[in-house]
C-alpha cells in the first residue's frame, strides 16, 4: 500500500545546476549584443525627433548653425554612452526647401565576450526607420 511509483529516471542536480548556468551565459552573451542594437534604435530615432525639431523652429532660438546642430548630436550620443568625434556626424541641409535638415553618424561599439572580442557598426540617420 505505501509503495512509490516513478516515472523515469530522476535527473541529478548537477545536471539542473548547468543547465541554469548555460540560460544565463546565453542571456548575459546575448545582452551584451543586444544592447548596442537597441541603443542604436532609440539613438537613430533621437536624430530623426531632432531633424524634425531644427525644421519647426522657424522663430524660436536654437541651434542654427550646423556645428551646433553637431554638437547637440554629439551630446545626445554621450548620454547613450556613445563617444563621437565631430568627423562622424554629418549635418546636411535642403537647400530648396529651407527647413529640412539630413543627420547622419557613423561609429562603433566594441563587445567584449569570454574569449572573443567584434565591433559593431552602426549608421543611424534622420531619415532611417522609426518604431
Amino acid at each position: 500500500m505505501g509503495a512509490k511509483y516513478r516515472v523515469g529516471k530522476e535527473i541529478p542536480m548537477k545536471k539542473y545546476l548547468f543547465g541554469i548556468a548555460v540560460v544565463v551565459a546565453a542571456v548575459m552573451v546575448g545582452w551584451k549584443i543586444l544592447e548596442p542594437e537597441i541603443t542604436n534604435i532609440v539613438f537613430q530615432d533621437e536624430l530623426h525627433d531632432l531633424a524634425a525639431q531644427a525644421g519647426i523652429r522657424i522663430g524660436l532660438p536654437g541651434p542654427t548653425s550646423d556645428e551646433e546642430i553637431r554638437n547637440v548630436v554629439i551630446r545626445n550620443a554621450l548620454r547613450h554612452d556613445i563617444l563621437l568625434d565631430p568627423r562622424q556626424v554629418t549635418v546636411r541641409r535642403d537647400t530648396q526647401n529651407a527647413p529640412a535638415l539630413y543627420l547622419a553618424v557613423d561609429y562603433t561599439v566594441p563587445v567584449n565576450l569570454p574569449g572573443y572580442s567584434f565591433t559593431l557598426h552602426f549608421t543611424p540617420t534622420s531619415t532611417g526607420g522609426r518604431f
